[in-house]
């Protein structure tokens, strides 16, 4: 029964790990407090807080589950993934609810999100009878040569708070269906849809130990590192964390696939389309209040259309609502935690130091019967130095920089300037920069008059530079982490 609020009661069981086809405590019996970011009096319950013990069972229980997953064939793994998907269907509403109130989204953003991860989920049933090698000729007579994929083994998943359903399920899909068993360890801010995502999984047939649910923080994912049973390690979050784990498990030669951080740029000319400009904008700055590795955190506009397009983007910006992500009324959500809204007025203070002025926004939103959350009001921060802080790291946060830019070139470079590559966006009427911007862009996944964020079940999510290592996740290209190639040759 609901309470009050209109919110379902979580089941005891979702508070722990799930190992070995069993929920269970962390050995430790350390619990985690899940504390709705829309509203800090509103505590989910007490999650397990796992360690080294927890992971090695779970490691454990999936090296056993292996050879008879993997005699399995992507077939009949396939026909699990696709049960796996109707009950997702079916229990949608339930999962966009845990969404919004464990990670603070709109309504409406999570349930895109469940759609999302039900079309990678389909997407990647679809592979099944795609995962074949192919046949070579041969040196000598009467022999046969061909090759073949095989699963690298146990796999880590390791992934973030900001999509907790849709970035587990481009993980835990191709990895299941590629063969491996595997140990996943959620953020700690969105324990409840990661425990949901493995019961569905867990309820459409997988046999125990092949998905096992690690609830944690550092403790987990250090020891996940460590176990040499793990042979490779998805991991989506941050560039100093994604290092620690490459560098980490570099000395038995772990496999790593790791999404990192990201300073998206939309470059907008002096021939764009201001209106869709603003458009894309507005939704990549301040959609999932800026909490997207593609979100756009820089405009870089010609100073011959800045301040037109400033005046329309502030118009729109100004008047945006801010509030709980079950509010219909919203357009902005809350940050994630405390920690995530100092971070974000640190920023804008930081800006303010370096020169930049404040056009709308910049403070924690408050009042309008809001209650006790994460609030940050819109910020758009204009005269922004290109190579200041807020133009060079990463938010997090619903903070745009406008960065001044003397013509096409100019734009380019001031695009190119950081260390990230994530995603690359231009607003332009000319084929030909729009061509030539796709070319020189140092980014992974490109946009040309449309938001820079947002990407296809079917085509890689993939960054460049310090944004990304190893094979793109999602796309056929998944399988470069999750198997390796074998070669035979047969005389006959």
């Amino acid at each position: 029964m609901a309470d009050v609020s209109g919110r379902q009661p979580i089941a005891a069981h979702h508070l722990l790990n799930f190992i070995d086809g069993r929920w269970s405590p962390a050995e430790s019996g350390q619990t985690r407090t899940n504390i709705n970011p829309a509203d800090l009096s509103d505590h989910l319950g007490e999650f397990a807080e796992s360690g080294g013990v927890d992971v090695d069972r779970a490691a454990d229980a999936a090296a056993a589950a292996l050879p008879a997953w993997r005699a399995m064939g992507p077939i009949r793994r396939a026909a699990i993934l696709a049960e796996a998907g109707r009950l997702l269907t079916e229990r949608a509403e339930e999962f966009a609810r845990a969404i919004t109130r464990e990670q603070g989204k709109l309504l409406r953003e999570a349930r895109g999100e469940v759609a999302r991860s039900r079309a990678v989920l389909d997407f990647t049933v679809g592979q099944a009878r795609l995962l074949g090698g192919v046949t070579a000729p041969a040196e000598e007579d009467r022999t046969f040569a061909y090759t073949f994929r095989r699963p690298i083994g146990v796999v880590g998943l390791v992934s973030p708070w900001n999509f907790p359903l849709a970035i587990p399920m481009w993980k835990v899909a191709p990895a299941l269906l590629s063969g491996c068993t595997a140990v996943f360890k959620p953020s700690p801010l969105t324990p409840l849809t990661a425990a949901l995502l493995t019961e569905v999984f867990h309820e459409a047939g997988l046999p125990d130990g092949v998905l096992n649910l690690v609830q944690g923080d550092v403790a987990a994912g250090e020891a996940l590192v460590a176990n040499p049973s793990v042979a490779g390690i998805s991991f989506t979050g941050s560039l100093p964390v994604g290092t620690a784990i490459h560098t980490g498990g570099a000395h038995r030669l772990l496999r790593t696939q790791l999404e990192l951080g990201g300073k998206n740029a939309v470059i907008v000319l002096d021939d764009a389309d201001l209106d869709g400009a603003v458009d894309a904008v507005v939704h990549g700055a301040f959609g999932q209040a800026g909490q997207r590795c593609s979100a756009t955190s820089r405009a870089v506009v010609d100073v011959r259309v800045r301040d037109a397009f400033l005046d329309k983007l502030v118009a729109r910006v100004a008047g945006m609502k801010v509030g709980p992500g079950d509010d219909p009324a919203s357009q902005i959500c809350p940050v994630v935690n405390t920690a995530r809204l100092d971070a974000a007025l640190a920023a804008v203070a930081g800006a303010q130091r370096d020169g930049g002025k404040v056009l709308c926004g910049g403070g924690r939103a408050t009042g309008d019967g809001l209650p006790d959350g994460c609030y940050v009001q819109p910020t758009v921060i204009r005269d922004v130095p290109w190579d200041s802080e807020l133009a060079q790291e990463e938010v997090f946060g619903p903070v745009l920089a406008v960065v001044d830019a003397d013509g096409f070139d100019d734009a380019m470079r001031i695009s190119n300037s950081v260390k990230y590559g994530m995603s690359g966006t231009i607003f332009t009427a000319s084929q030909s920069r729009a061509f030539e911007a796709i070319e020189r862009f140092e980014a992974g996944m490109l946009h040309v008059n449309r938001p820079g964020v947002g990407a296809y079940a079917h085509l890689p999510h993939v960054g460049a530079k310090a944004s990304q290592y190893g094979p793109p996740e999602c796309s056929p290209q998944v399988w470069d982490f999750y198997t390796e190639w074998h070669s035979a040759c047969i005389s006959y």
